[in-house]
């Protein structure tokens, strides 16, 4: 057994977008990390990179839907290096359709993805977290709180996250294992950059996409997957020790905007106290 002295991470979906960036800034930080993908190279590129930045990290190759298979691989890596403190549940999928337009097979997909892959691994790691006091973070969306259009069953998958994140936060609070979700905006990763491409008109380029996108937001542009990383490092480590059962949302203020606008003028109208 090569016991690990420092935190031991899992991230799940580490192979890219914010679980890449996850997996890389938590080995900045000193911890060892298991970086999860279901595809065997794209989790060794990443393992390689943390590797040549003098990190430590293994690859963790499973489908996350598969709820023996993560165990088998979480008992192994803890049998490995000794213990899990920390878990970055980054592993999703994003499909687009109606109720009507949603086929039983596409909810199903989305459903083993984004919500068993997520609760498939939290089960798989949560004995050793309560024996570390370990941390949680769900990676979910603003879209668990709100929705676009055509989006129903990830926006479903989403709310189903933010909803399972609270009531494990509660179960697990007495062991001292703390729980929370990000939710991001618009963050520019394969996923986001593979639905501009298809949805851009012949004349536009997936970065004019990314751009209008981005002007959603009051500040202005889409996240990068780092700045994501950031809030995620901070919510695993001892500096959120009172932080638990708590949705973060990460989203350039996206949310906090009203959809009405105001119509264009240079000066407000100042309306008296009886016309408010």
């Amino acid at each position: 057994m090569n016991h690990v002295d420092g935190p031991v991470a899992v991230v799940t979906g580490g192979s890219s977008g914010i679980g890449r960036a996850a997996a890389l800034r938590l080995a900045a930080g000193g911890s060892a990390v298991a970086v999860n993908s279901i595809d065997a190279d794209s989790a060794a590129r990443v393992v390689d990179e943390i590797i040549a930045a003098g990190g430590n990290a293994v690859p963790l190759v499973c489908d996350v839907a598969d709820l023996a298979a993560v165990h088998r691989e979480i008992d192994d890596l803890a049998g490995r290096w000794g213990h899990v403190d920390q878990l970055v549940t980054s592993a999703g999928i994003q499909r687009y359709g109606t109720v009507t337009e949603t086929t039983e097979a596409l909810w199903d997909e989305i459903f083993a993805v984004n919500v068993k892959g997520t609760f498939s691994v939290v089960r798989a790691c949560m004995p050793y977290l309560r024996a570390s006091r370990g941390a949680v973070v769900i990676v979910s969306s603003v879209q668990g709180n709100t929705t676009q259009e055509n989006v129903v069953a990830y926006t479903a998958s989403k709310g189903a996250l933010n909803a399972f994140m609270r009531s494990v936060a509660v179960d697990e609070a007495r062991f001292g294992v703390r729980v929370n979700a990000v939710l991001p905006g618009s963050v520019d990763t394969p996923m986001l950059r593979a639905s501009a491409e298809s949805f851009r008109a012949p004349e536009e380029s997936v970065e004019d996409v990314l751009r209008f996108w981005g002007s959603s937001h009051p500040i202005g542009r889409v996240a990068l997957p780092a700045e994501i990383a950031e809030v995620i490092a901070f919510l695993v480590e001892p500096r959120a020790s009172f932080v638990t059962g708590a949705e973060i949302r990460v989203d350039g203020g996206l949310l906090a905007r009203l959809a009405a606008a105001l119509p264009t003028q240079t000066t407000a109208p100042q309306l008296d106290e009886s016309e408010t």
